[in-house]
């Protein structure tokens, strides 16, 4: 680790640590995730990476001088880091693209807030053995493409584009307007196996602790659920949408 500061990262490969090492990777284009800030600290050249940030759409957090400390093992952080993709971002073109590509119908898997990075990986790779052409996820409150989340996809996030959008209610309006119909997997709706999910779809995913936010919810045309038969009354989200995407898959081919 560069004790000045100048440019390190974790054992991870995700963490750019230090003002010029930030300033840098904005300068040349490297996929952030987000830049973390030390609570209150605008001194020298926070002020300006701060503003190139907002001009680059980078989501900026404010935080306890002590996380940072904690995230890059206690080095020169200078009050300041990057969370840095390990795998560039795609436009939601490119999803379309795929599906063009393939002669199929599209198939897109959208993540409404799925914050642990092992269930995104886990949807990553499940998608991309279901024939999924791409994954939206959005830009805040979400799991990112970290190296976590790269690991727990076993290789798929090499196949499988992933998107990542401002607002997903506006990303849902946009397939609706090019033919996509959009499954919510949420509580309370029609039977998984029962329900016609052929042709341009697009499967909804919620959150672990909430499911679907309420204006997601909104825009989709259909919502499916599965049958709960035990005590519990839910599954993990990334097994959730494992079962669908496969149903899915089942009866594009059939």
């Amino acid at each position: 680790m560069d004790i000045n500061g100048d440019r390190s990262q974790n054992q991870n490969k995700d963490i750019i640590i230090g003002r010029n090492a930030v300033a840098e990777a904005l300068r040349g284009g490297r996929d952030i995730d987000s830049v973390s800030v030390a609570r209150g600290d605008r001194s020298g050249s926070i002020g300006r990476i701060l503003a190139e940030c907002r001009d680059a759409g980078v989501v900026v957090k404010e935080v306890d001088p002590k996380k940072l400390d904690f995230l890059c093992g206690h080095g020169n952080h200078q009050g300041i880091i990057a969370i840095a993709a390990s795998y560039k971002y795609a436009e939601v073109e490119d999803i379309f693209a795929l599906a063009a590509q393939r002669g199929e119908d599209p198939f897109i898997v959208v993540c409404d807030g799925l914050e642990d990075p092992h269930n995104l990986g886990a949807v990553i790779r499940t998608a991309e053995a279901a024939g999924v052409h791409g994954i939206i996820i959005p830009k805040r409150r979400s799991a990112s493409l970290t190296f976590a989340t790269a690991k727990t996809s076993a290789g798929a996030l090499e196949y499988v584009p992933v998107a990542r959008v401002t607002n997903i209610a506006a990303a849902l309006d946009e397939l609706k307007k090019r033919g996509v119909w959009v499954y919510g997997a949420e509580t309370g709706g029609q039977s998984w196996h029962d329900t016609d999910m052929r042709g341009p779809a697009a499967l909804v995913i919620g959150s672990e602790g909430h499911g679907i936010g309420r204006l997601v919810l909104e825009k989709c045309d259909v919502t499916v659920s599965l049958p709960m038969k035990g005590k519990i009354n839910s599954l993990n989200a990334s097994v959730a949408a494992g079962i669908i995407m496969f149903e899915i898959a089942r009866q594009r081919n059939s």
